[in-house]
């Protein structure tokens, strides 16, 4: 099969009664709104001051060429901050050349981590070509500013430079992760380091560091310099392991507030995407392997909305990329993973199951990658971003708007080298939650049918393994320590209900406490930690 495109029949969706799904009486409406001289951009950072967004950086071009010479050309970089009022329909622009160049260059890059916290936006990494270097790097920077006062300056025709700090340091080169902040602590999740010219092929033409973790610090942004303290790292090279995925805003069923980390690739044994997601809080983060999210790989618009009458959670993705998508009623997967027009949520319920389900409509086009969704900060809001509905909550409500992201007019321009078929978006959508207490919902099956026990546990020398698999396939063994580093690493082909015995010196372990992750077919997981004694 040229394209290993599967119609999944025996997993596929189920009509299923809406009683037994997570409640969710709402449909979506998506509906285009137009912006006169609104330019194409995907990848950006933004905030939000008084009903105007400020947008920064990004790309002006579609999705990045194959060829080195042709990816990320620096002439397709946005180097205007945009400031744009949805409701009056304009727009105000200034150059990022003001600046001081350090900050100019970062501020005219790709996929960079940010967060607005109350009136400031903090800035972190990002990729582009940088003058200074004369070449492509991921920035070693972290910047701020200040929302309100940048706003007012660009729509007056001010300058922007003194409401703008920065630092050096080389933890902050993070591209294609996300920046978060629970209680005092900042987040700096997932990512990875890539500086040089891209190719697909792995040619020397680059060097890539994934980030394998989670950043956490403390920001002090008073006086006249940005500084950063507390600084501590949380290290998981399998799990963790992953960039270019959507973090979501989450109320969690005991009412603590957190994320959550969907998808994203890439696996580190297979070039496919991660199918589970995982949660975080202020204790920790926790892999959530006995749930798989099949739609929504990539980057793409994201909102979270809690249910504070029923203490339910929902994650709702719009388009972008990914490994499954609906056709004529059936889940196809395709492991190029294109773009797709899927719109999708994942539903936590109040003791902690998750559920996907796929709404009926879908996005207009092959939108939505790299977009993003900025909520409507008029509807209650937690701390972190997520949209708060009750049994008040109207008829009809404006949620927020998708801007931008990258088009394309083909399921998988990159794998046939046709990035010509793709382009920035140079649209908006309004959201709306409209309520409707639909009787069938398509439920997907995102339940995990594989398991691994181990004996005994704690070991000395010898462990017997009972797999349980739904069918024949190849089972991957990928073993960490207690701090989350990949020390060894088996494959195994493996029958139904076959038993297998592992020698500890055979895995070269010493006595320790160490995780033992499993990966059935790159589509299945499953954790077992184990205490190996001398």
């Amino acid at each position: 099969m040229n394209r290993l495109c599967l119609i999944l029949t025996f997993l596929a969706i189920s009509i299923i009664n809406k009683a037994q799904t997570i409640p969710f009486d709402f449909e979506l409406d998506i509906i285009p709104k137009s912006i006169p001289n609104l330019p194409g951009i995907h990848s950006y950072a933004y905030a939000e001051s008084n009903g105007k967004w400020l947008i920064i950086g990004g790309r002006r071009d579609g999705l990045h060429a194959r060829q080195p010479f042709n990816a990320f050309p620096e002439s397709s970089n946005n180097t205007d901050l945009l400031v744009i009022d949805p409701q009056s329909t304009q727009i105000w622009s200034a150059s990022a050349s003001q600046l001081p160049i350090s900050i100019a260059e970062q501020l005219q890059s790709t996929n960079m981590n940010f967060h607005q916290d109350d009136d400031t936006l903090f800035i972190i990494g990002g990729y582009a070509f940088s003058q200074t270097v004369q070449d492509h790097i991921t920035f070693p920077n972290m910047t701020s500013l200040i929302v309100s006062d940048v706003v007012n300056a660009i729509v007056s025709g001010n300058p922007i430079s003194p409401y703008f700090k920065q630092i050096t340091n080389q933890n902050f080169a993070v591209t294609g992760g996300h920046l978060g902040k629970i209680d005092n602590i900042f987040y700096l999740v997932g990512g990875h380091r890539f500086d040089g010219r891209y190719n697909p092929m792995g040619n020397a033409t680059y060097t890539q560091t994934y980030v394998d973790g989670i950043r956490k610090f403390e920001i002090d942004n008073s006086g006249n310099q940005l500084s950063f303290s507390n600084y501590s790292v949380i290290t998981d090279q399998v799990h963790l392991h992953r960039r270019d995925y959507n973090l979501v805003p989450q109320i969690f069923p005991n009412g603590d507030e957190g994320y959550m980390i969907s998808s994203g690739v890439f696996q580190i044994n297979a070039d496919l995407p991660f199918l589970y997601p995982v949660e975080i809080t202020s204790g920790g983060y926790n892999p959530i392997t006995s749930f798989n999210q099949y739609l929504s790989n990539y980057h793409s618009p994201k909102v979270g909305i809690y249910d504070n009458q029923n203490n339910t959670m929902h994650s709702l993705f719009f388009g972008g990329m990914s490994q499954y998508y609906y056709n004529n009623g059936n889940l196809i997967q395709d492991v190029s993973v294109p773009f797709v027009r899927t719109i999708s949520r994942v539903s936590r319920d109040a003791i902690g199951n998750l559920q996907e389900i796929v709404f009926p409509n879908e996005m207009p086009a092959l939108l939505g990658t790299s977009a993003e969704f900025i909520i409507n900060k008029s509807i209650p809001h937690s701390e972190n971003g997520v949209l708060i509905i009750s049994g008040n909550t109207p008829d009809s409500l404006l949620i927020g708007h998708i801007l931008g992201g990258i088009k394309s007019t083909e399921l998988n321009p990159f794998t046939v080298n046709n990035t010509g078929a793709t382009s920035a978006y140079n649209g908006i959508f309004e959201v709306w939650l409209k309520k409707n207490s639909i009787n069938n919902v398509q439920l997907i099956d995102g339940s995990n049918p594989f398991h691994v026990s181990i004996y005994p546990n704690p070991s000395i020398n010898k462990m017997e393994l009972e797999v349980g698999i739904p069918y024949d396939g190849r089972l991957s063994l990928l073993i960490t320590n207690i701090d989350g580093q990949l020390i060894n690493s088996k494959n195994f082909d493996v029958t139904k209900n076959e038993k297998l015995y592992i020698e500890t010196d055979e895995l070269l372990l010493d006595s320790g406490t160490y995780f033992f992750n499993f990966v059935f077919e790159n589509k299945y997981s499953h954790i077992e930690k184990i205490i190996i004694l001398e």
